[in-house]
């Protein structure tokens, strides 16, 4: 194992397995002459501060040294070409860091596990890398090495890691002018001043099984491991209390997949109903450990494609038979249709007494007053952008009952708009940054939850978005898995040699495309179909155009697809 000095606060070192430091002191100078590489944290982020104190810090920048910069002559081609992989590798990891920034950390306080899990652990006085919730430790592996030491002076060496999303702000309960401004000072919130506000931190928490970009890892694994496991926090810091609320989302968990390149795959189930069955309770019997109860909300849709997985989920739910699981069956796409998405209302308002049964944690001066008693699941296909939808309109329901139940609002009441705004800005940013790290892109519907209100001009957006997200999956997201299972310690699964052959030659053949297969074009039509076109409009036809597009950065081709739709009332652009 090798041992290097950083310049700044943080280190990885790359050797057979990699490692993080948290030390300044000690160590020697950097003398190691080979071709190995070095990942150094330059630059940390201070993200805010929650009471009583604790620092949270993102990691803001990540450089690459390479100790010996000049390739060597004499190689092979195929030689040539694994070491430019290697690199091609190296610079995905790079941005899984710089382009994100979706690692968290704080020396003081575990991010990895909830308020009320903390609350529970805390009276054993255990150091911080014995109470890390093992899911959400995500540089577990790269620090097995120093783990496995079974020093005790281990734990001045470790900071556990998590990747998600981390924002702390301090909201108004009145209407004051510069509420946007104060609203970034939390600073001021901890030294006794602004009575008439409250201090809310929002957390998630990816699980580091199962993680993977979106079409290349779904359902559950034999272990019961979902992918886009995302565990998020809400805390409210008010009046001396502390109420938290916990939400998660996962994918179905049954074990499907969608395989292929289309613009839109179809899901396939790939087991049997027993082996899906043993999966499936892995699953839920890991939930009703952790939270107690679960209260399922199926988001996909009850036709079409997406059938096959959200009956074989219901049917496992029937099979499981436990009385601590509700499910809940909401096609979101069927009661939103035609950009009526103020029709989510009649989702939380249905299950709005489940959800007050589970109550939520709180905690004041010390003492437990309520315990959170289980939690929601959300998913839609994706649990991206539906879910993300749901979930912040279940949380602020749930905020603005904790804020009444410590008198901070009164009944009958709700906050005001620019505070109720800085909130929904917080939950579509939380959306976005698990999009990015799933999908590569931000998450779609981000103007719903942002403002409240749904416009065509967020509908286009969300085709560009769409359409982007195609790009990724053909192109970029073979390497993106691979790091993310290096970083876990998992084999990689796709032979990138073949994919990095090709890549110029698939461009080439991309570019020499000039219009996209008639069933594609079909599929395309009929998704933003069912989200463009309002009930009242009739739907005449549909056709796919090429537009010239210079400021398309990411993308290899700058021919952007645009769908024409003509209605007996209008022309739709997606």
């Amino acid at each position: 194992m090798e041992v290097f000095q950083s310049p700044s606060h943080y280190i990885i070192v790359n050797n057979d397995s990699a490692l993080w430091w948290s030390r300044t002191d000690g160590g020697p100078e950097i003398t190691n002459e080979s071709d190995r590489f070095l990942l150094l944290v330059r630059q940390k982020t201070l993200v805010g501060r929650i009471p009583p104190g604790h620092q949270v810090f993102t990691v803001s920048k990540v450089v690459a040294i390479h100790l010996s910069e000049e390739e060597p002559q004499d190689l092979e081609f195929e030689e040539r070409q694994k070491e430019k992989l290697t690199r091609r590798l190296l610079e995905e990891l790079l941005k899984i860091f710089t382009d994100t920034n979706s690692f968290y950390f704080s020396s003081s306080y575990d991010l990895t596990s909830s308020l009320q899990r903390q609350c529970t652990l805390g009276k054993q006085n255990l150091p911080l890398l014995q109470q890390v919730d093992d899911r959400f430790f995500w540089n577990k592996y790269m620090m097995k090495d120093v783990i496995e030491l079974q020093d005790p002076r281990v734990n001045d060496w470790v900071t556990p890691i998590i990747q998600g999303f981390v924002a702390i702000e301090l909201i108004m309960l009145s209407d004051a002018a510069g509420w946007d401004k104060r609203s970034r000072l939390p600073e001021l919130f901890l030294q006794g001043g602004c009575s008439d506000s409250f201090l809310i931190a929002l957390i998630s928490r990816r699980s580091r099984h199962r993680a993977g970009m979106r079409y290349k890892c779904r359902g559950v694994d034999s272990k019961g491991h979902a992918s886009i496991y995302v565990e998020t926090e809400q805390i409210v810091y008010c009046r001396g209390h502390t109420t938290a609320l916990v939400l998660v989302r996962g994918s179905l968990p049954v074990i499907w997949s969608q395989p292929g390149y289309r613009y839109n795959p179809l899901p396939v189930l790939n087991k049997n109903e027993t082996e899906t069955q043993a999966a499936f309770k892995a699953h839920f019997d890991d939930q009703l450990k952790n939270y107690n109860k679960q209260v399922i909300i199926n988001l996909v849709k009850q036709g079409g494609p997406e059938k096959i997985v959200g009956d074989a989920f219901l049917r496992h739910v029937l099979l499981y038979n436990s009385a601590d699981l509700t499910y809940v069956s909401f096609d979101f796409h069927e009661h939103c249709h035609g950009m009526k998405f103020e029709n989510v209302k009649l989702l939380t308002e249905g299950i709005a007494h489940i959800i007050n049964d589970m109550k939520w944690f709180w905690i004041a001066q010390g003492k437990v007053i309520s315990r959170q008693l289980g939690t929601v699941r959300v998913n839609c296909i994706d649990c991206l952008d539906r879910t993300n939808v749901v979930q912040a309109a279940i949380a602020y329901d749930i905020l603005e009952n904790q804020l009444k139940a410590l008198e901070a609002l009164s009944q009958g009441s709700s906050l005001p708009y620019g505070s109720k705004r800085a909130i929904q800005v917080m939950w579509a940013d939380n959306g976005d940054a698990i999009s990015r790290r799933y999908a590569g892109t931000n998450a779609m519907k981000g103007d719903l939850i942002r403002t409240g209100e749904r416009n065509i001009a967020g509908v286009l957006k969300d085709g560009y978005t769409s359409a982007n997200r195609y790009y990724l999956n053909c192109f970029l997201d073979s390497y993106r898995q691979a790091v993310t299972d290096a970083m876990q310690g998992i084999p990689v699964k796709d032979d990138l040699h073949t994919v990095y052959f090709k890549e110029e030659s698939t461009t080439a053949f991309i570019k020499s495309q000039t219009q996209l297969p008639s069933c594609e074009v079909d599929a395309i039509i009929e998704h933003y179909r069912e989200i463009l076109i309002p009930s009242n409009e009739q739907f005449l036809d549909g056709w796919h155009l090429k537009v010239h597009d210079p400021s398309l950065k990411c993308a290899t081709v700058k021919d952007l697809d645009v769908l024409l739709m003509v209605t007996n009332r209008a022309c739709h652009l997606a």
